[in-house]
């Protein structure tokens, strides 16, 4: 199986000298392509601060992040840029579409930033639409859109490049049950269909229950994991709840 992201022993301070703070405290994991992973924890736990250092957006203290056959880390500039246009998907809790642009727009400009043909950004785009169910929203703006189509485009924006990696941040927190739960839906058709390789963070335990895999992170360390191999989604619930409750006072946050 080949790796698609592997993180060794990296650490993660804030602050200066006198007023230190430990984010994320030698930790080390792997994610094979495919695999739609969660990961969990409590508001402070590191979940954010590991999400950004993935995705560029942070640097580690020290440690190593490899996504693909490329080293991160050590990225700057011109390079950067082009690594997570080119390498990375991303779903935020806030959608982050265009406003002046339609559902169809949003979604060709990455597309278009590569400087693919119309007719072949026309194709991809009509062939993940009919996908994530959004057909009828492409010619719309996001003010005409409902929360749960708006991320759905925003999935497809993320998606339609092809990335090794998609970065999920709390992806149905704007959402309600019905929305959130088609969209999960959505998240697993597309890691099965298109050996999609899905990183989410979640506080939501029902979210992290259609993952095939979920991490739990307390006080910057890795607490527990969970893989849910053949159990019912209900089954794999309720082993991630039993986690959560080991947390103690950190399992109302999760919930």
């Amino acid at each position: 199986m080949e790796t698609i992201l592997k993180i060794a022993h990296v650490q993660k301070y804030y602050g200066n000298k006198t007023n230190l703070t430990k984010a994320l405290d030698d930790i080390s994991f792997a994610v094979d392509k495919g695999e739609f992973v969660a990961i969990m924890g409590a508001s402070g736990s590191g979940k954010t601060t590991l999400l950004n250092v993935i995705s560029t957006i942070d640097r580690v203290t020290s440690g190593h992040i490899q996504i693909g056959h490329q080293e991160i880390t050590t990225l700057k500039g011109a390079r950067l840029n082009q690594f997570r246009r080119e390498k990375l998907g991303f779903i935020f809790q806030d959608f982050n579409l265009l406003d002046t642009l339609t559902a169809y727009e949003n979604i060709a400009l990455a597309l278009q930033i590569q400087g693919m043909k119309a007719r072949v950004i026309d194709a991809k785009i009509q062939q993940m639409a009919s996908q994530l169910d959004i057909t009828e929203v492409l010619n719309k703006y996001p003010y005409e859109m409902s929360g749960g189509q708006k991320q759905r485009v925003a999935s497809a924006r993320a998606l339609i490049t092809q990335p090794e990696l998609v970065l999920a941040d709390e992806p149905t927190g704007a959402l309600d049950s019905r929305s959130s739960k088609y969209l999960l839906e959505c998240f697993q058709h597309l890691n099965k269909q298109l050996q999609a390789t899905i990183l989410m963070v979640t506080h939501d335990a029902f979210s992290a229950s259609y993952a095939s895999r979920v991490l739990f992170i307390k006080d910057g360390k890795l607490f527990n994991e969970l893989r849910r191999g053949e159990m019912s989604r209900k089954t794999f619930f309720n082993q991630i709840i039993d986690v959560v409750s080991l947390l103690g006072g950190d399992a109302n946050d999760l919930i």
